[in-house]
């Protein structure tokens, strides 16, 4: 059974490093000169090291040994020079090798560091925006700190191991292979018992790195998960602290951080295992060379310079393989890393522009449902067979219990998700018409909760519409009834808000919303609970402001408080994802049913 597995999980790395190539090729190609220059580099440096031990070998050979005669490489050239000239000549050589090798390996260092930085810079460029276009679906199943951990720390592991591992163990393999090349030149006895270790080492090597991409994938995997739960903690950290959470959620932590620590631990003995094996193979090499070396000089078949050369060599050549542990555990990690990466790449988002899609003509305002069913994955349909028209410049309301449809049928519209059965169509045309940017554009929203990035008040107006003017901004502010306030603070409109908009009241979060959806001059508005959980004061303030952003927009308001769909031209009932009532206030009232009763019961809670 083991031997059946090791070709199959070779082939699943190598497998996986062709997966990773594939993808990055694209951006590794566009830095093919610079790559192609630290190639270079990297044989001349290689070349350099070979050719580094030979001004000893000549030392020994032509002025320590010069009366030991053999049947050995000779230069001429060599006996024309004095002791000293000669000594001094090889001494000075020793040097320039030495700087030059050093050059070089400085040239293809530097130059694949950069070429590396520039491309996993574009890498997780490219993942960023990947991950931005994913649908909703996949983020609602997602966890943020996994992919959190995969644009940094992923990316970060992958860019640090090409060069602090990929290419040392490059340089080390051709360093190798030119230096038993020689071996086998001077002597073809002595490199044949050094290559013999070759099978040990390989099997050792296999064996013990398979375990260790095992075991580093497993870690992984489980530090992604630890990432996740720490991001949702700090998060939720009010909710966290309400319900007294910390210990609790501390021992679970502290369990994954444990466990994260053992297979990190495991990771380092399998590691250092494997070196002090491959180092152990290595002195073996050495004293068997060196036992038949010896008897070989003795008997006048090599020199001592010969000799010299092969131990050197050897050394040198077999220092790649006690460093060749270390460097494959971090390669196995890198790989780790890398499918991880990949795996995300891969994922193909479920809502996308087709090839057919075109960009949305400025829109009047017309919105059609035609038999529109959606389910959730592995849920019961949250809309059926819905229907509904809303013309140019009305204000409809959609009411209901919690779990009727009604943030869904928007999400709908704005292609957030795509309906399985129906159409939902804008001026005549089905949404899926549109390049979704295009009809993104042209809808503005604002959210029970919204969202304030940690950037200045313009910016996050700006947002909007990014190609707006400061004075732009500051109308649409004025719209919203935020331009007092904002001036008001230390900076005005350059003042950075806290992360999430912490550091303003939620009254004022929402008037820089309604400002941001403002500077759109969108044609479509959606409101979601906009004014839940203000005070009154606030709530007159965004309400107003509200009035003034959807006066000649088509506009979708969801509301639990029946009060502020009074005025709407149209009202919606949705319970069960069907719409059960639809008409103005006063007709639904009249006729007595769900949406009367309901709004009954309300005024009845508000006047106790």
């Amino acid at each position: 059974m083991k031997k059946k597995k090791r070709p199959q999980n070779l082939q699943q790395g190598v497998s996986g490093i062709k997966r990773i190539l594939k993808h990055f090729w694209p951006q590794i190609r566009q830095q093919g000169g610079l790559i192609t220059i630290s190639f270079l580099a990297l044989l001349a440096e290689t070349g350099f090291r070979i050719l580094e031990p030979w001004p000893l070998k000549f030392i020994f050979d032509e002025i320590i040994f010069k009366e030991f005669q053999v049947e050995s490489l000779q230069i001429p050239l060599l006996d024309n020079f004095n002791v000293i000239t000669l000594l001094t000549f090889l001494v000075i050589a020793l040097v320039i090798i030495a700087l030059l090798r050093g050059t070089m390996a400085y040239v293809s260092t530097a130059g694949m560091a950069v070429a590396a930085t520039k491309v996993m810079s574009e890498i997780r460029a490219n993942l960023y925006s990947h991950l931005q276009s994913l649908s909703l679906s996949f983020h609602n199943q997602a966890k943020t700190g996994d992919l959190i951990t995969r644009v940094t720390y992923d990316i970060e592991r992958l860019r640090e191991v090409s060069v602090v591992a990929a290419l040392p163990l490059l340089t080390n393999v051709l360093t190798m292979t030119g230096m038993l090349v020689v071996m086998m030149w001077l002597n073809l006895q002595l490199a044949l018992i050094a290559i013999l270790i070759f099978p040990l080492f390989l099997i050792t090597t296999a064996t013990m790195s398979k375990r260790i991409h095992q075991v580093a994938k497993k870690q992984r995997k489980r530090e992604g998960v630890m990432a996740a739960n720490a991001a949702e903690a700090i998060g939720a950290i009010k909710v966290v602290q309400a319900l007294s959470l910390q210990s609790r959620l501390s021992k679970t932590f502290a369990k994954q951080n444990q466990k994260s620590l053992n297979e990190s631990a495991q990771t380092q003995k399998l590691k250092a295992g494997q070196e002090r094996t491959v180092e152990i193979l290595v002195a073996i090499a050495t004293a068997f060379v060196l036992w038949r070396g010896v008897q070989l000089v003795i008997q006048g078949a090599i020199t001592p310079g010969d000799l010299l050369v092969f131990i050197t060599y050897l050394k040198v050549a077999f220092k790649p393989m006690r460093q060749l542990a270390k460097y494959m555990g971090q390669i196995a990690k890198a790989i780790a890393s890398g499918e991880r990466i990949v795996d995300l790449l891969e994922i193909v988002p479920e809502v996308r522009d087709s090839r057919w899609s075109y960009p949305a003509h400025p829109f009047r305002g017309i919105v059609e449902f035609r038999n529109v069913s959606f389910a959730y994955k592995n849920q019961a349909n949250t809309l059926n067979n819905l229907c509904l028209t809303v013309l140019p410049g009305q204000k409809v309301a959609l009411v209901g219990a919690s779990g009727g449809g009604k943030s869904t049928l928007v999400s709908l519209m704005l292609r957030l998700y795509d309906p399985q059965e129906g159409q939902i169509l804008i001026d005549g045309q089905d949404v899926r018409e549109y390049t979704l940017d295009s009809l993104r554009k042209q809808v503005s929203i604002v959210l029970q909760d919204s969202i304030l990035f940690a950037a200045s008040i313009r910016d996050n107006i700006a947002y909007g519409c990014i190609e707006a003017t400061n004075k732009e901004i500051e109308a649409a502010a004025r719209l919203a009834s935020a331009h007092d306030f904002i001036m008001g603070l230390p900076e005005g409109y350059d003042t950075v808000v806290g992360e999430r908009g912490a550091t303003l009241s939620g009254g004022q979060r929402q008037r820089i919303a309604i400002a941001r959806a403002a500077i759109r001059k969108a044609p479509i508005v959606i409101l979601d609970e906009p004014t839940v959980g203000l005070d009154n004061h606030s709530e007159r303030i965004v309400t107003d402001a509200l009035d003034r952003l959807t006066k000649v927009s088509t506009t979708f308001l969801i509301t639990h408080d029946l009060r502020t769909a009074k005025n709407a031209d149209q009202i919606f009932y949705l319970e069960g994802g069907k719409i059960l009532e639809q008409g103005t206030h006063q007709q639904l009232i009249n006729r007595g049913k769900h949406y009367a009763t309901l709004y009954r019961l309300q005024q009845t809670v508000q006047y106790r």
